[in-house]
């Protein structure tokens, strides 16, 4: 069982959010007007688009469920109680992961979490791997948990990831605390993410496919375009700052003579713009 040092909060951080935005900043009388008064506030510079996109996110955190942003089963990496321990420190080594949901052998068993550095002492010991002492408690959760409160959960438990579960408790994924914060402050990389380094590639004649961090000085001295009255560092930031919200495979707009296009995205980030020059 998990120790906590100081009681839980009565109120959540979201919940003070929302309150002190509302009645303090805004006197709003709901998430629709305040999320429009803060898009105000930031096109007249009162915040910056940093506070903006924190605090817009914040607002609509309670709204979203934990089903829309976790790691879906098949997608996990896990281990289970019988599990040889050769493929054991191959799954810790292949993955990078530091935490591994442990199942048992019925259907949809959870026994525990188990952490990645609690092996390092049996393996410089040289004792076999007791997986089942080495258990931690783990979180289950249903699907449709809110975010605002899994978040609240989360620093209430000091924990770091829960096994998600649909209705008839079987397991439909898994969730951590990073999948929660991305969701307030965007993308947070670590080091076993795989940084791609062919941002811009020309696919045919007029036709070209860009990272979407590929930032807007190389993107405009590449198709000598203006791009100094854009508030944005990125080609993805362009995207986002003309929708105003993170577009989808599919969405396009025009620049200059230029279509560009989203051809690769997912629920946090768009990866991939499609370039192509318009004839003349």
């Amino acid at each position: 069982m998990i120790e906590n040092d100081k009681p839980p909060s009565k109120t959540s951080f979201i919940q003070n959010l929302r309150r002190r935005i509302a009645s303090k900043i805004f006197r709003a009388s709901s998430l629709n007007e305040v999320s429009s008064q803060l898009e105000q506030a930031h096109l007249t510079d009162l915040i910056d688009k940093e506070a903006f996109f924190i605090a817009d996110r914040a607002l609509k955190l309670g709204e979203r469920k934990t089903k829309e942003i976790m790691v879906p089963k098949i997608e996990m990496v896990t281990i289970s109680a019988g599990e040889s321990h050769k493929n054991i420190i191959e799954k810790v080594i292949s993955s990078g992961h530091s935490r591994f949901p442990v199942l048992g052998n019925a259907a949809n068993e959870v026994l525990g979490l188990m952490l990645a550095k609690d092996i390092i002492p049996e393996l410089v010991n040289g004792s076999e791997l007791d997986i089942k002492k080495m258990l931690r408690e783990i979180k289950v959760i249903p699907e449709n948990k809110k975010l605002d409160t899994l978040l609240e959960d989360f620093k209430r438990d000091k924990s770091h990831l829960a096994v998600v579960v649909d209705e008839y408790g079987t397991i439909s994924g898994l969730v951590t605390i990073e999948d929660v914060l991305e969701e307030l402050v965007g993308e947070i990389e670590d080091e076993h993410d795989v940084e791609e380094t062919d941002e811009l590639i020309q696919v045919a004649e007029k036709e070209f496919i860009a990272d979407a961090m590929l930032e807007l000085p190389v993107f405009a001295e590449a198709f000598k375009v203006d791009v100094r009255a854009i508030d944005a560092e990125t080609l993805g930031g362009l995207f986002i700052q003309r929708f105003g919200l993170l577009p989808k495979v599919g969405d396009r707009i025009e620049f200059d003579n230029l279509i560009l296009a989203v051809t690769a995205a997912d629920k946090r980030k768009v990866k991939k713009i499609g370039i192509t020059i318009k004839e003349k």
